[in-house]
């Protein structure tokens, strides 16, 4: 009877590993974006970008396009993590200026002037403006389920998904309006995330008033 033989090859990926490649082909694929076209970038160029092969591109990924996905969804998701943690009792308002002051991970952290580079294409890229769209689409769900959770009602309730959908359409709103209006210096960066935080501020305001 022959001794079984222990795997070889290299040991699987951690999580935190897999996320950090996919922000990495994030990244690169947003450059290449940016600097040649939708169009014009092929999956080989953004996999040698980071050191990758085209196949392993596509396993992290089903197109080109949708590689930009963790830049936009990183964000959101941020955002109901701070929604679930804040106490029940506590006013959303006061939430939402807590998250505001501490950063407003909706427009990306650190990556925020890539972030806003790839808003800007999805204004001409309908592939890339389908996956903002499909981001916000789940952000409403998510969303919906973390204001369920302070409320003691259903995440299907017409009163939390109502909420949700006008909290989504703020963010959303926001950071496009902020994008849109063009890109800044590196040395004007600071200045425009202070513009950034005060623009979502304003969009969150005007959806906390309703519709009238």
């Amino acid at each position: 009877m022959t001794a079984s033989r222990g795997r070889t090859g290299r040991p699987p990926l951690t999580e935190t590993r897999r996320a950090e490649i996919r922000r990495e082909i994030a990244r690169a694929a947003v450059e290449l974006f940016v600097t040649q076209g939708v169009a014009s970038t092929t999956g080989e160029q953004i996999g040698r970008a980071v050191g990758l092969s085209a196949r392993t591109v596509w396993r992290y990924f089903p197109s080109k396009e949708s590689c930009v996905t963790p830049l936009f969804s990183e964000g959101v998701d941020a955002v109901s993590a701070f929604l679930r943690q804040w106490p029940p009792g506590r006013p959303l308002r006061e939430a939402v200026d807590r998250w505001l002051t501490e950063g407003a991970d909706i427009a990306g952290g650190p990556d925020r002037g890539i972030v806003g580079a790839l808003v800007r294409l999805t204004r001409t890229e309908p592939g890339l403006r389908a996956v903002w769209l499909r981001t916000h689409d789940e952000a409403e769900q998510a969303f919906a389920r973390a204001l369920a959770e302070r409320s003691a009602l259903p995440a299907d309730d017409l009163r939390v998904t109502t909420r949700a959908a006008m909290f989504n359409a703020a963010l959303r709103a926001a950071v496009e309006h902020h994008a849109w209006h063009g890109d800044r210096a590196p040395e004007e960066r600071d200045a425009a995330g202070a513009e950034l935080v005060e623009t979502l501020r304003q969009a969150l305001a005007v959806a906390a008033q309703g519709v009238g």
